[in-house]
């Protein structure tokens, strides 16, 4: 079977938690794909992509650069979907192959857990909020640097939900 070691996507390697390189036969041809589990920054800084740019390092020391179309599957842990057209699959007649009448699929997802993944990447996301406050706590709010209450709000949450956990 052959294995991922590393990805370099547009020049930008990338940190892969989970991968499974394989040919897809359907009737219109035969694909190269790469399933990935990747950070969910990854996936939000590709799924906009049509094309991605692709150093794949495979186990065996092989490198495969190409130019594969993105995919993103929604549900369960983020992952990609690569793949682009094969004429000769010569070069890769020790790849696994998936016929799309096949029920047998790669699982890339057994064995890995989405907290698993953000203890290596933690997304950031914008947060807006509306309270009623007095007007005393509103001006001082109002009068805080942006860093200092982002800060100061991850850290109440954190004592919050450690207090709360029991």
């Amino acid at each position: 079977m052959v294995s991922v070691k590393t990805v370099i996507i547009d020049g930008e390697s990338i940190h892969v938690f989970k991968s499974a390189i394989y040919l897809f036969e359907s009737s219109t041809g035969i694909t190269l794909e790469l399933d990935l589990i990747v950070s969910e920054v990854t996936v939000k800084k590709y799924k906009k992509m049509e094309n991605l740019i692709m150093e794949i390092e495979l186990e065996d020391g092989r490198i495969i650069n190409s130019i594969m179309h993105v995919k993103v599957f929604s549900g369960g842990l983020p992952q990609l979907n690569l793949f682009c057209e094969l004429d000769d699959i010569y070069e890769y007649e020790d790849f696994n192959k998936v016929n799309e009448n096949d029920a047998w699929f790669p699982n890339i997802e057994e064995g890995i857990t989405l907290e698993e993944i953000r203890k290596v990447e933690m997304p950031i996301e914008e947060v807006s909020l509306k309270l009623k406050l007095p007007i005393d706590q509103v001006e001082w709010l109002k009068s805080q640097k942006k860093g200092a209450l982002n800060e100061m709000f991850r850290e109440w949450i954190e004592n919050y939900r450690n207090v709360n956990k029991s």
